[in-house]
C-alpha cells in the first residue's frame, strides 16, 4: 500500500499542545502529523532573536519534543524554502500553522502559503497566538485604532466575540522522527559563554511551566494584581510574558483562568487589560509595520538626541548611581527579566534623563529580555518616549528617588540587586548621595569606589528634556 501522505505542524510562537487550532486541525485530518520547527535566521533582518530569547528557545523546544515523545523535527534555514522543501520531501497533504504578526513573517507566510498551493498541498493558517487578531479589530471607519482605552473596551470588548474557549489537547500519532537526540543541541541557540545561570534559576520554560505559572499566579497573585502589580519585591505580577510570547500558555488560557478564579473584579478586569495591552501592541505593529524603528508622531523625528556611549553602557550595567534603575538593569542581566513598574522607570531615566534615543533601549531589552517581543518592545519604548500611539506625555519624567520610595520603601527590591549599598539604612537607602558622612562611614559605604556617585542631577536633566521637548511644539504630528 502506498504510504500516507503526513500532515505537516508548524510550530513558531506556539510551543504548545493544549489549545492550540493549528494542531487540532492537522488532528482532525486523521492524518500521521508531522510536527517541525524551523530556526529562521534569516527572514527576520535585524530582528533575530537576541540572546536570552534563543536560550528559552532551546529549553522550550526541548520540552515539547518530550510532550511529543520525541517526534518534534527541528531544522535552520529560510522557512520560505525549508517548508515546501519538507512538504515536498514526505509528500504531505498540506501545511498547518497559527499565525503570527510580525512584518518580516506575513511577507514570507503569504509567500509559502501560495507556494504550497500552488504544488497542490493544503496550506492553511489560524488565530492561535492573539484572542482579537490585529486585522479584524478597526474603527467604524475601517481605520486602526492609535489609542489603548477605546481599541480595548470599544473595538475588543464590545466590537468583537468573546474571546474563543481553550481547545483540548488533540489525539494524533506522529511521523518517527529520524533526526537524532541531540538535534535541538545542533541548532546552537545556547551561549558559548555560560552567562545563563541565573535564567535557570528563576525560570522553567515549556508547557507545564507555563501551566503552573498560571496557577500559581491565580492563587496567590491576582486578587491583589491591580494594585499589588505596581511594588517589585511583591509576588502580585503574572511573569506569563515569555510563557505567551513563545506561546506555552495562549491568552485565551489565561483570560479564562482568571474569569473562573476567585478574585475582586476589579483584579480579574486589571489584569485582562493588561492582556488587551499585548493585543494593541501587535494591533499596532499590525497596521503600523515601521514601529519598530520609526516614530509614530513624526514631529520626534527632529527631537535632539545625544550620543553618550559611556552613560549609555553605564545605564545597561546598572552603575548609574541611582539605586531602583540600577538594581532593575542588573535584574534584567540576572534573570532576563525586569518588572513591568521598573521597566517604566529604567525606560524613563533613559530617554529623559540621559537623553539617549529609544532605539538605545529597544536593542538593549531585545537582547536580555527572554520575553523580547517585537510589538511589545517597539510599542513600549515609543510609549515612554512620548512619541508612539497612545504615549505617554513627555513631560511625564519619572523620578526615579520618589518612585523608589514609592514601590519599593522597605528597599527589599534595591538590597536584593544591589548589594554593595544593602546595609544602607532605608531612609538613604534610595539617595545614598544625600545619607551623612557618618552614615556612610558607619556602614563602610564609600561613594564613587563601593558604589557610584549619581550619573547626573535630576533637576538638570529633567529640565534639559522639558526644553527639548519645547522645542517640537509646533511641528508636524
Amino acid at each position: 500500500m502506498p504510504k500516507e501522505q503526513p500532515a505537516i505542524v508548524w510550530f513558531r510562537q506556539d510551543l504548545r499542545l493544549e489549545d492550540n487550532p493549528a494542531l487540532c486541525a492537522a488532528a482532525e485530518t486523521e492524518r500521521p502529523l508531522l510536527p517541525v520547527y524551523v530556526l529562521d535566521d534569516d527572514s527576520p533582518g535585524e530582528w533575530n532573536m537576541g540572546a536570552a530569547s534563543r536560550w528559552w528557545l532551546h529549553a522550550s523546544l526541548g520540552k515539547l519534543r518530550e510532550s511529543l515523545g520525541g517526534e518534534l523535527q527541528v531544522l535552520r534555514g529560510n522557512a520560505a524554502a525549508v517548508i515546501p522543501e519538507l512538504a515536498n520531501i514526505h509528500d504531505a497533504q498540506g501545511v498547518y500553522w497559527n499565525r503570527c504578526y510580525e512584518p518580516w513573517r506575513t511577507a514570507r507566510d503569504r509567500n509559502i502559503k501560495a507556494t504550497l498551493r500552488g504544488d497542490g498541498r493544503v496550506a492553511e493558517s489560524f488565530g492561535g497566538t492573539m484572542m482579537f487578531e490585529p486585522q479584524s479589530v478597526t474603527k467604524g471607519d475601517g481605520t486602526p485604532y492609535r489609542v489603548f482605552t477605546p481599541f480595548y473596551r470599544k473595538g475588543c470588548l464590545e466590537g468583537m466575540p468573546a474571546p474563543r474557549s481553550p481547545l483540548a489537547r488533540p489525539t494524533f500519532s506522529c511521523v518517527t522522527n529520524e533526526q537524532p537526540a541531540d538535534a535541538i543541541d545542533e541548532l546552537g541557540l545556547l551561549p558559548k559563554m555560560r552567562w545563563d545561570e541565573g535564567l535557570r534559576q528563576a525560570w522553567s520554560p515549556g508547557e507545564e511551566g507555563a501551566r503552573q505559572r498560571l496557577g500559581e499566579f491565580i492563587e496567590n497573585g491576582l486578587s491583589h494584581y491591580k494594585d499589588g502589580r505596581n511594588f517589585p519585591s511583591k509576588p502580585y505580577v503574572s511573569r506569563l510574558s515569555p510563557h505567551l510570547h513563545f506561546g506555552e500558555v495562549s491568552p485565551q488560557q489565561a483570560w479564562y483562568a482568571a474569569e473562573s478564579a476567585d478574585a475582586p473584579a476589579n483584579d480579574v478586569d486589571h489584569f485582562r487589560s493588561e492582556l488587551g495591552w499585548r493585543e494593541f501592541s501587535h494591533h499596532l505593529l499590525y497596521h503600523f509595520p515601521q514601529l519598530p524603528r520609526s516614530n509614530l508622531q513624526a514631529k520626534f523625528d527632529r527631537f535632539p538626541w545625544r550620543d553618550d556611549a559611556v552613560a549609555l553602557r553605564r545605564w545597561q550595567k546598572g552603575i548609574t548611581g541611582y539605586p531602583i534603575v540600577d538594581a532593575g538593569m542588573r535584574e534584567l542581566w540576572q534573570t532576563g527579566y525586569m518588572h513591568n513598574r521598573i521597566r517604566m522607570i529604567v525606560g524613563s531615566f533613559l530617554v529623559k534623563n540621559l537623553l539617549l534615543h529609544w532605539h538605545h533601549g529597544e536593542d538593549w531589552f531585545w537582547d536580555t529580555l527572554v520575553d523580547a517581543d517585537l510589538a511589545n518592545n517597539s510599542a513600549s519604548w515609543q510609549w515612554i518616549a512620548g512619541c508612539g500611539a497612545d504615549a505617554a506625555p513627555y513631560f511625564r519624567i519619572f523620578n526615579p528617588v520618589t518612585q523608589s520610595q514609592k514601590f519599593d520603601p522597605d528597599g527589599e527590591y534595591i538590597r536584593r540587586y544591589v548589594p554593595e549599598i544593602a546595609c544602607l539604612p532605608t531612609k538613604h537607602l534610595h539617595a545614598p548621595w544625600e545619607a551623612p558622612a557618618a552614615i556612610l562611614d558607619k556602614t563602610g559605604v564609600r561613594l564613587g569606589v563601593d558604589y557610584p556617585e549619581p550619573i547626573i542631577d535630576l533637576k538638570m536633566s529633567r529640565e534639559r528634556a522639558l526644553q527639548a521637548f519645547h522645542g517640537l511644539k509646533g511641528s508636524a504630528a
